[in-house]
Order: structure tokens, then sequence, then C-alpha cells
């Protein structure tokens, strides 16, 4: 007698096979009324949004310049690309019937963006938080491609990433998988609350993707010409390589302090490990880009390393960007790395 173990399948009942039947009926219908009730969102929200979003036209010696732009006070203040309005003799807001025109406030190269003002009261879009997002989340946009009216997209966050075809961003950009038209640069990325979570910089694959600007990455901007009148990027002044031994979950370590620096100044020294920089934690070198860029000049910063198997922590004043130049190998993360080819903003449409 064989020792298999036999098992006799029995056939499906008619009740059973009409009771799975229902399941997937119900099933469908939720996926359905789920697809339904996220669509119903997007209108939603465009229709309370649409005001908030204007077209930028921008006109310099080479000619006419169109983007989208959008409000993020009452006081007519907008956020748009710098590509869009750094170079202009002349800044006009169209919303709606009326063509306003803008002053320039701030441009900042190494971000994207740019900051403009209409004398004028205004809608606005609040906002939100990119760093809560997850992947998969849905998002969605208002822009004005090319000369036509303001116009929806939707679609999924796809990405946080740090480089795009082997160039570092200066920090972490957002890919959001919606189709995007030329014009949609300066447009909001937003959540289905309808906050600002992002700027979009860039179109990707044709179209068919972009990139966004974390929108706290922006607002650091706006910070700074609030406080300071300008973009007041902070440096400390160190070059940091990836350690072969991980110490406390990091495997970045100090390799060079330049002369004179505040890195220097306040006691880091080579070999330090490097574990936190303000709020953001380091476990690799490719963290350090992102804890680099939201250093602030005459603001301190609490650095926290590994020393002797020990933490220290450490207050670094940071400085005001120096001019770029090379400082040698290595990875230089608190000025900017052009030995590891980091952009100095996400690409621009």
């Amino acid at each position: 007698m064989s020792n298999r173990s036999v098992f006799k399948r029995s056939p499906l009942s008619r009740e059973t096979l009409l009771f799975l039947l229902v399941l997937l009926t119900a099933g469908s219908l939720r996926a359905d009324d789920d697809l339904c009730n996220k669509i119903a969102e997007v209108r939603r929200i465009f229709e309370e949004r649409r005001n908030a979003v204007v077209r930028i036209e921008a006109f310099d010696r080479h000619g006419k310049i169109v983007g989208t732009g959008f409000f993020v006070d009452p006081l007519g203040t907008l956020y748009t690309l710098a590509g869009i309005v750094a170079n202009a003799d002349e800044i006009f807001v169209v919303q709606g019937d009326k063509r306003l025109p803008a002053e320039l406030l701030i441009t900042d190269a190494r971000s994207g963006v740019a900051l403009i003002k209409v004398d004028s009261k205004s809608p606005f879009i609040p906002i939100g938080h990119a760093k809560g997002l997850s992947l998969a989340d849905p998002v969605m946009s208002i822009g004005y491609p090319m000369e036509m009216d303001a116009t929806p997209t939707f679609g999924i966050l796809g990405g946080f990433d740090r480089k795009f075809l082997g160039k570092y961003f200066v920090t972490t950009h957002l890919r959001a998988n919606m189709p995007v038209q030329a014009g949609f640069s300066g447009a909001p990325l937003l959540d289905l609350e309808g906050r600002a979570v992002g700027i979009i910089v860039a179109g990707i694959g044709n179209g068919s993707a972009c990139y966004a600007l974390p929108i706290e990455a922006a607002e650091k901007i706006r910070t700074d010409y609030a406080r300071f009148g300008e973009a007041h990027h902070g440096w400390i002044g160190v070059t940091v390589e990836s350690s072969p031994a991980e110490v406390e979950g990091s495997q970045v370590r100090i390799t060079e302090l330049g002369a004179e620096t505040p890195a220097m100044r306040a006691g880091l020294k080579n070999g330090d490990i490097l574990l936190q920089v303000g709020d953001v934690k380091i476990r690799d070198v490719e963290d350090v880009i992102d804890a680099a860029y939201y250093l602030t000049a005459d603001d301190m910063v609490t650095i926290r390393v590994a020393r002797d198997g020990k933490p220290v922590d450490i207050d670094v004043l940071a400085e005001m960007h120096p001019t770029l130049k090379p400082r040698g190998p290595g990875v230089n993360v608190f000025e900017p790395p052009l030995t590891s080819n980091l952009m100095l903003g996400g690409p621009h449409q």
C-alpha cells in the first residue's frame, strides 16, 4: 500500500460558487468606488485651487518665456521657477482676465525656485509636507500648458530620488508618475488635501512623469528671504567619504577639514564618523546631500559624530556658501560637491 496521502477534491457546491461570485463582484465594485472617489477629489481640488494657480509670462532680450506659478499667501506672493523669471525685464501674472505686473523678489540658482509678488490680494494654496509622503500616494497638479487654460493632471508618487541620469540633485526630489506638458514648470504638486507638497521643475520620459522640488526645500528659500533678504545657504567646510566599518549605523567618515573653516574652528576632526547633522540622520554618503542643503549661514547646527567609539555633539556656526571651486578628491558635502558631479539645481523645462 502506498504511503502517499491522497486528498479527494470535492466539487464546489452551487451555493459556494454564488458566494464567491458575490465576493468578487463586491471587490470590483469597491475598487470602482475608490477610483470614483479619487476622481471626485481631484475634481474638487481643481475647482478649489485653480484660481490660486496662474500663468507666468516673462520677457527678456530673447523674447517671451511662459510657465506656471502659484500664490502662497493672501498678499500676492507666488512661487515659480528661477529659469522663467531670473533674467526678465518684465514679469506678468495672468489670472483669468487680469494681467498683473509682478516684482521679482528672489531667484535661487541652487534650488531653481523664485519668489515674485503682485500688488493684489490673492487666493492661495496652503503648504503641506513632502516628508510625510509615501510611495504610491496620489498626487495632482494644475498648470498652464503653452497658451491653454488651467489644466489638471493626476498620478501617483513614484520615487524619492537623489540623482537622475548619473547627476545628483541638491536635495532629494519627488518623482511623480503623472503626465505634464510644456508650461507646467513652476506648477504646484498637490496632495489630495489640496496642499502644496512640491514645485514641478522638470518633465521626464517625454512628459509621462515629472520631478518636483519638495516644498520644504522651497520654504527654506522663502524663510531665508524673510530673514535675510536673500538665499542664505550655509557651509561648514568638510569632505567625507564612505567608511568600510559601520559605527552606530553610519558609514560616513570625515576625511578633510578645510583650514580656517567653521568645522575646524568648532572642533570636528579627520576620522570622525558622521552620525547626524541637525535633524538629518546620516547612514551613507548620499544622506549628507539633504543635510548640506538645509544648512543656513549664521545659524548654529549641532553635528553628532562618533569619536573613539563614543558619540560627541559639536555645535558649528555655519558660514555663507563660498565661491564654487574644486576641493580635491572625495565628496565635498557641505559645499558644492563638484567632484561627485552634484548639480546646483534640478533640471528645468
